[in-house]
């Protein structure tokens, strides 16, 4: 989604966390600020310098490359050299550019039940990538006039990939997050949301809360806030399940 603040990275990690519970899942952290990395490892992401995702999409090897969190929950990660994909693509890769997260990850995919791929939040090569190798996308959409415009341009980047590169990729659904209930801008920008794209959002509207704040501090291991940081999502996961 092409804005900050919009929730992407918690929402990723909190989605690809409560899914391993059940499934086997790999988390894809895309954006060079690496903070689905720190989310899900609670590690600084240079611990993982010249093994990231980066590397993976270099070498087209995900397996080498992919951190072990737990039994089920499984990390390729990133640092800021990410920033560089996009110049790194141009002088040294003649395929498809959009392709090469797809065909980095072909060779690991069937030993997942889930993908789970966190963005930058401008739009730019991986980005692009992540549209490509995914069979659905949830738009995230927090509650500023910012967001809602962004939200439309997101939606018709999309469909260009859709038309260009991936014709099975669907919208999952719009994700509304961040929004804060005692603000009546909120409540109006949700409602408008809603009224333009109707069945594409989601039931689930998730609040700012302190304990969903927290996460980013007190991680998913020893946290005595997690069942309450993670309430709020667990209705939105069991939608995203019936959708995708």
């Amino acid at each position: 989604m092409g804005k900050s603040g919009s929730s992407k990275t918690t929402t990723s990690g909190v989605v690809a966390y409560l899914l391993s519970q059940t499934y086997k899942v790999l988390a894809v952290d895309l954006d060079s600020q690496g903070n689905l990395t720190e989310l899900l490892t609670q590690r600084d992401i240079y611990d993982f310098h010249g093994s990231t995702v980066f590397e993976a999409l270099k070498e087209r090897n995900a397996r080498k490359h992919i951190k072990v969190i737990t039994d089920n929950l499984h990390i390729l990660t990133a640092e800021d050299h990410l920033a560089t994909l996009a110049s790194w693509l141009y002088a040294n890769y003649n395929g498809n550019k959009s392709l090469l997260l797809m065909e980095t990850l072909e060779d690991v995919q069937d030993d997942y039940d889930f993908i789970i791929i966190d963005t930058p939040p401008a739009l730019g090569e991986q980005t692009i990538n992540a549209l490509a190798a995914s069979h659905a996308v949830v738009a995230m959409f927090e509650a500023s006039k910012f967001c809602y415009s962004a939200l439309g341009r997101f939606l018709e980047t999309i469909v260009h990939v859709q038309n260009l590169v991936n014709k099975d990729m669907k919208i999952a659904g719009i994700l509304r997050c961040m929004i804060d209930t005692r603000r009546t801008d909120n409540k109006a920008l949700i409602e408008l949301v809603e009224e333009e794209y109707k069945d594409l959002c989601f039931n689930t509207i998730i609040t700012r809360t302190a304990a969903t704040g927290r996460l980013s501090i007190n991680g998913f291991k020893g946290n005595p806030e997690l069942t309450q940081a993670l309430a709020q999502y667990q209705g939105f996961v069991k939608e995203l399940l019936e959708r995708v």
